[in-house]
């Protein structure tokens, strides 16, 4: 589908104020400002993004009193079972828990529902099993805030319950002996974004803080915490939250711990993909290497191997481990290749991608792991909200649902529009999950559409590029794209910079590439400045491009590749469209 691009303008005089005032090349003070960013020290802040400016751990809500119950339970050797998620963040949640416990002298083991047996949250059977394992306290990471029946379960058993999340609330809060959740009611904790990994960090650090009765950890207890940094920041970027505040702390500080940090099994993982050969680590790594193999771990319904992967110490479970969960993955790929194709083949036959306001589509061979990967790349594609609904081919049990919406639609609150015709949901504003009986989809479906007419408006519905800057190639030198860099970690809330350049010519055929013809390859050139091209996903251009006779506009991200030791910089195509004749092709980029 087209999509419009918006190409921001630039006050060179704030530019080079900024350049000035705070010692930047004026490319970075551009996309600083372009950030909001127009003070020196705020600009600093942000470029360094040191640990020191963490806020402590007692000021997160609820962790004091976290403290309080756990340390007790430590000391008299009590069995503790942290529950986690079965996702990347909830994994390296439960991690980085379990490892500060052991650390710490405590008795503790973990648990990690199936996802497709048992479910997101507390459930109140796994408390009763863990009650006759003699359990006396269970903390939970990345869940819990809203298992309000099994909050009461535990204090019938008898088992201490410390919740530590990071998702909505419900109407009340579990009663539990404590709860950490950065949002919770009468606080006022300046920062709401930590995902599960973030908030289990802090609680981390917070323990290690009271037993030692001082601010400076023993040096053990520092490494421990050096590498529930990189744990955490594998959590943050894995859970897709905004790259800001603690965040973007944590996770540039996190990928300097991870190379040099990392427990055995992630380092063995990180050799398995190739990122441990690169000079830096980067969030991009982290997002579309080492994550996907553990969110595939969880999704085909293995996620205590996750666990295991990342807590292990025995070097030889460590290598098998992760060379499994690297399998895992390739399984995941062809599932995901398989259903992606399916469903947007019923989309093409059975809506109109461009009229109904969004798409909900179901099928009975669709494996429920995966459903949620698909309906983002629909999301993405068609540039609407997208459910994708597995049925139960017996028709036995209710159908599983994953939504995912781009923009412009708090999914969550959807979902509470529609709930007659559901039999359960939750999730946040962009990704939510949901179950429903065979019978009601379509109207579940009608209702849903409905309601997304109403709340999203046709303009919402077109997908928007938003550029940074037009630049022309010659100014894409390896220095500057080198302090381009400097704005790192890259993700949601602080994108990789999009640049465009115009009048741009295909000095071969488009190659696609990559497993199923998925990716594609391109040599670019603008007025004899030539550069490599790759254009993910998107191996369907293939076609359009070769027709392409004229000059072409690219929208891209610069990015810095490197292959046997040689750096370069290469090109991430977002967009492209054919040249206008009458294009300017001066450029707004300031660069010196």
């Amino acid at each position: 589908m087209a999509k419009q691009w918006r190409i921001f303008g630039h006050d060179l005089e704030r530019i080079a104020r900024l350049e000035r005032a705070a010692g930047i090349a004026p490319i970075v003070a551009q996309l600083l400002l372009r950030r909001g960013i127009d003070h020196p020290d705020a600009a600093r802040m942000f470029l360094d993004a040191r640990l020191s400016q963490l806020r402590p751990p007692e000021q997160l809500p609820g962790v004091a009193a976290a403290v309080e119950v756990i340390i007790p339970h430590i000391q008299s050797g009590d069995p503790i079972v942290v529950h986690g998620d079965y996702d990347a963040d909830g994994m390296t949640a439960t991690a980085i828990l379990v490892e500060c416990l052991r650390q710490l002298g405590a008795t503790v083991d973990s648990f990690v529902p199936n996802r497709m047996e048992e479910g997101y949250g507390i459930h109140v059977d796994t408390l009763a099993r863990l009650s006759e394992r003699g359990t006396r306290l269970v903390i939970s990471v990345d869940c819990g805030i809203a298992s309000l029946e099994a909050a009461r379960k535990a204090r019938q058993l008898g088992i201490e319950l410390v919740v530590t999340d990071h998702h909505t609330m419900a109407d009340s809060l579990p009663d539990a002996a404590a709860v950490v959740h950065p949002r919770l009611p009468g606080c006022d904790y300046p920062f709401d974004g930590l995902c599960g990994a973030g908030v289990a960090f802090k609680l981390a650090w917070a323990l290690c803080k009271a037993v030692e009765g001082t601010e400076r950890v023993s040096p053990g207890l520092r490494d421990f915490l050096m590498q529930a940094v990189g744990l955490a920041a594998l959590g943050t970027v894995a859970d897709v939250v905004p790259l800001v505040d603690e965040n973007r702390i944590l996770v540039k500080q996190g990928v300097i711990s991870l190379q040099r940090h990392a427990p055995p099994g992630l380092q063995h993982l990180m050799s398995i993909t190739g990122v441990d050969r690169k000079s830096s680590l980067s969030s991009e790594d982290l997002a579309f290497m080492i994550a996907p193999r553990l969110n595939a771990a969880g999704r085909l319904g293995q996620a205590a191997l996750g666990v295991e992967l990342l807590t292990t110490r025995s070097p030889e479970r460590a290598a098998a481990l992760a060379q499994y969960l690297h399998e895992l993955n390739q399984s995941r790929d062809k599932l995901e290749r398989r259903i992606y194709l399916a469903a947007k083949k019923q989309a093409e036959q059975q809506f109109d991608p461009v009229a109904d306001p969004a798409l909900v589509l179901a099928g009975t061979d669709w494996h429920a792991g995966v459903i949620g990967i698909v309906a983002g790349r629909l999301a993405e594609k068609y540039h609407r909200p997208v459910i994708l609904i597995s049925l139960d081919p017996k028709g036995d049990k209710p159908g599983v649902g994953s939504c995912r919406s781009p923009s412009g639609l708090h999914l969550h609150a959807a979902l509470a529009a529609c709930a007659e015709h559901l039999r359960g949901y939750g999730g946040h504003a962009a990704a939510a999950g949901l179950q429903i009986d065979p019978d009601q989809v379509d109207a579940f479906r009608a209702v849903f559409c409905e309601f997304v007419a109403q709340s999203v408006s046709e303009s919402d519905r077109i997908a928007q590029i938003e550029i940074d800057a037009e630049a022309a190639f010659a100014q894409l030198t390896l220095p500057i794209v080198q302090q381009i860099e400097q704005l790192a970690p890259f993700g949601t809330g602080n994108p990789r910079p999009i640049l465009c350049a115009s009048h741009v010519t295909l000095t071969e055929p488009p190659k696609r590439i990559g497993r199923g013809d998925r990716h594609l390859s391109l040599r670019v050139d603008q007025l004899g400045t030539r550069l490599r091209a790759v254009a993910f996903g998107q191996g369907e251009w293939a076609e359009p491009l070769g027709q392409i006779t004229g000059p072409i506009d690219l929208a891209f991200r610069p990015v810095i590749n490197e292959f046997a030791g040689r750096r370069s910089v290469e090109l991430h195509v977002v967009d492209w469209r054919v040249s206008a004749a009458s294009v300017d092709q001066s450029s707004s980029l300031a660069v010196s």
